[in-house]
């Protein structure tokens, strides 16, 4: 999933005690690594992010497939078929960087499912997922949006005064 790409770009880790690692590793079998320290794929993963938003060329992405190659093949584990990119059992790292690579390779490839971005906020640069239904999001989350607006808000105030 891409957003497993984003949240490990965007805190470094991926959290075992939150809800989508939790399910994923579960799922897989996959044990967190000691710490939480996913080594160098966090600045890989977020330069590929960086990369996908910028438009510019998917260097880091080629880097992921070279360093973490995809083991593609087919699970039917929740009752249907559907491609899986790495082992359950696989070391964490790995794992993720098996995932994230091809999960990322396709973004690059133009996957119209999926839109990345970057948060508009200042100081903030967060990625996400853009599953808005014009994919126009700019804020990574609520919090984001409200501190522009009120910012803008108080702008536009102390101008008037």
């Amino acid at each position: 999933m891409t957003r497993l790409a984003v949240e490990l770009a965007n805190t470094g880790t991926l959290d075992k005690h939150g809800e989508l690692v939790a399910a994923f590793f579960a799922e897989h079998e996959v044990t967190s690594p000691p710490g939480g320290d996913y080594g160098e794929l966090s600045d890989l993963v977020r330069t590929a992010l960086a990369q996908s938003v910028d438009g510019a060329p998917p260097g880091a992405v080629q880097r992921l497939l070279r360093d973490y190659p995809p083991e593609m093949h087919l699970s039917d584990h929740d009752g249907g078929w559907h491609i899986h990119f790495s082992r359950n059992g696989t070391p964490a790292e790995r794992w993720a960087g098996q995932l994230i690579a091809a999960q990322l390779a396709l973004v690059a490839a133009g996957d119209p499912a999926v839109t990345l971005g970057r948060c508009a906020a200042a100081g903030c640069g967060n990625y996400f997922v853009d599953q808005s239904r014009n994919r126009t999001r700019r804020f990574c989350s609520n919090a984001c949006a409200s501190r522009t607006t009120v910012a803008a808000h108080r702008a536009r105030a102390a101008k008037n005064s």
